[in-house]
């Protein structure tokens, strides 16, 4: 949310979650952007086809 209107890779979003957890799956994005995509509704992250994921402002 704080990035919100900024594509972020993702690698960027794993080296943000690989602080949190050092065992972190290669589909650990995946699973997460599932879920808030359920929380929220479905629209508000979007994927940008081979750059990575963009919220919307």
């Amino acid at each position: 949310m704080a990035h919100a209107g900024r594509v972020m890779s993702k690698d960027q979003l794993q080296q943000a979650l690989h602080g949190m957890d050092e065992g972190i799956s290669p589909n650990a994005i995946e699973v997460h952007i599932h879920n808030l995509r359920k929380k929220t509704g479905g629209t508000l992250i979007q994927n940008i086809r081979g750059v990575g994921y963009i919220i919307e402002k």
